[in-house]
């Protein structure tokens, strides 16, 4: 492994960790609802178990419902729980006011997250992300997942088992490819120890894919049919199918949770299909915009990123798509080329979004109804200079 500089505030944040486990506190762990959050939030809720203590809640937000992020829902759900420390996965880097309202009801926050800094930093007490201001690890390349091992092993030091590294690299092999981030120096390193570890593996969730997909079948590159099934669970009521089939123990109930995942990809498969096609026929009536914008009501916002991607590396420009709701629109942006940062864009016509941020290549918006053609023409200007 690479020797590198530590990153900003990872041993504050395993310190802190402890702390909360010697002194019996309240944790709650908040992730994103794609594999790369998922997969965070089963390693730290098990790195933290491993240590003596216990999570009393694992979270995820209901994209379709409810967008990216920490929301007032969430909030107003958990309002009754604090004092708790709160840890957020694979997010919490642009929710400024959320969690200035989650300090007000009483939890201290502490945010892991890879995404891109906005303007302001989170108000949150210990804030791990190798993009802020003043790391200079060089680890900008991670997925969440990435961060999120290494919190463990800071966490568990000696206390961590061969056969429980193994087990999270396994999860971090499958998150990294997932969250598509460059697949450079541990990246890599994640990346082949885990899918070598995978056929081994000792966690029943992954062994029942394995049963049904077969070994051999996901030695050669079924792998992508695991990824593609985990990313097909949705959060409903903050719980998450994926997460609950990477931590249950009874391999029964894992092979009908896997296969169940397996089902929802096929059909989630088929409607991204539909709505890939829908967008390339608008595209054909503009085909001269610098930028993909589209949008309907029909459409599902947990296939939004999907579609994205499919437009974006067919047309090779950046691609907007977005559910659009009664009031307001929610949708992710992808953007493949160097030169093209989203969330760059995004920053310049700030002062018509409600949230927005993530990464470059890969991002996401909420915007009011009243302010998309704004949004759309701002994005223009921007990516024409």
């Amino acid at each position: 492994m690479l020797t590198r500089l530590k990153i900003k505030n990872l041993k504050e944040a395993a310190e802190r960790i402890k702390k909360a486990v010697q002194e019996k506190e309240r944790i709650i762990l908040y992730g994103d609802s794609d594999l790369d959050g998922i997969a965070s939030t089963v390693i730290l809720k098990e790195a933290i178990t491993s240590a003596g203590g216990q999570v009393f809640d694992a979270m995820f937000p209901d994209r379709e419902n409810d967008g990216y992020g920490i929301n007032m829902k969430a909030l107003d759900f958990l309002k009754n729980f604090p004092p708790a420390l709160f840890i957020t996965l694979d997010l919490g880097i642009g929710n400024v006011k959320e969690i200035i309202l989650a300090n007000q009801i009483g939890f201290e926050v502490l945010v892991l997250d890879h995404h891109e800094p906005l303007d302001v930093l989170p108000s949150a007490s210990i804030i791990v992300d190798p993009k802020q201001e003043g790391d200079d690890s060089g680890f900008t390349y991670l997925a969440n997942v990435g961060l999120t091992f290494k919190l463990a092993k800071e966490i568990l030091g000696e206390g961590l088992s061969q056969n429980t590294e193994n087990s999270f690299l396994e999860l971090a092999a499958l998150a990294t490819i997932s969250d598509m981030v460059p697949q450079v120096e541990e990246n890599k390193m994640f990346i082949e120890h885990g899918l070598r570890s995978l056929k081994n593996t000792f966690r029943p969730g992954l062994k029942a894919f394995l049963e049904i997909l077969g070994e051999g079948e996901v030695a050669a590159g079924g792998y992508m049919k695991i990824i593609s099934s985990l990313n097909a669970a949705e959060s409903v009521d903050f719980h998450n199918e994926s997460y609950g089939l990477l931590t249950e123990s009874s391999p029964e109930k894992c092979l009908e949770m896997a296969q169940s995942l397996i089902g929802k990809t096929q059909f989630k498969q088929q409607m991204i299909k539909s709505v890939c096609q829908e967008v390339e026929r608008r595209v054909a009536e503009n085909p001269d915009s610098p930028i993909i914008f589209e949008g309907d009501p029909a459409w599902r916002l947990v296939l939004a990123g999907a579609v994205a991607s499919i437009i974006a590396q067919k047309y090779e420009k950046p691609t907007f798509i977005y559910k659009k709701m009664d009031m307001e629109s929610c949708g992710s942006v992808r953007s493949l080329k160097e030169d093209q940062n989203s969330v760059e864009a995004m920053k310049s016509c700030q002062d018509l979004l409600m949230t927005y941020g993530g990464h470059a290549k890969a991002s996401g918006f909420r915007v009011k109804n009243e302010n998309l053609e704004k949004f759309k023409t701002c994005l223009v200007e921007y990516f024409k200079k």
